[in-house]
């Protein structure tokens, strides 16, 4: 299973909320003996803040998917006289494939590629990195994180089940868009979590 934790076009303030959920969620997986790697990472603008970072968990047994917005509410450390307190990451949450539905292995057409960037030995000598397009949409995606081609074909097969996972939503919630548009304005952004403070504190209710 794969965490993805983005900053999206946020602020500073957002990349270091980045930074302290890596922390405090890592800490959350040793608690309940799951390993949590950083498998890749992109550095935000200011030491020690990060745009985002994906996670593997080595735990099947690991059942809770916190997918959707992080809200960390804290005055800004870096412009005093802000007045926005509220700072919003977003999380991803990927299973491998075969635990997804309305997803046929044989609808994927896969291609090895050579890895590029930061990552160990095999870079740019092996073809651990893997393309992978869903035939029947024409969704193509890219994994070069881990250091196997088997676990890439593994992270790719995750990507496009949530990106078919989320077409699908997209397209069932269109034809509901006028009935439901003040519903989804009231709705829309609510928090799985709320932090609070410079110690990023989970509020007990959150919890």
């Amino acid at each position: 299973m794969w965490i993805q934790i983005s900053s999206g076009q946020g602020p500073d303030e957002c990349e270091l909320a980045v930074s302290l959920f890596l922390k405090a969620y890592q800490t959350e997986c040793k608690t309940k003996g799951i390993n949590a790697k950083v498998i890749n990472s992109i550095p935000g603008k200011l030491p020690n803040n990060l745009k985002s970072v994906l996670l593997a968990l080595d735990s099947s047994q690991y059942s809770e998917r916190i997918s959707g917005t992080i809200l960390w509410v804290c005055p800004s450390p870096y412009r005093p006289n802000h007045k926005r307190k509220n700072w919003f990451i977003n999380i991803d949450f990927f299973t491998a494939a075969e635990q997804q539905l309305n997803l046929c292995e044989k609808d994927i057409i896969f291609e090895a590629l050579r890895s590029s960037g930061p990552g160990g030995q095999n870079v740019n000598k092996v073809e651990t990195a893997v393309r992978a397009v869903h035939s029947p949409t024409g969704i193509t995606v890219t994994a070069q994180e881990e250091r196997s081609q088997y676990l890439n074909k593994k992270l790719a097969l995750a990507r496009i089940a949530n990106l078919i996972i989320a077409k699908n939503a997209e397209n069932s919630s269109n034809h509901k868009k006028s009935m439901w548009q003040q519903h989804n304005m009231l709705t829309r952004g609510n928090p799985v979590r709320i932090y609070q403070g410079k110690t990023f504190k989970l509020l007990p209710t959150q919890a």
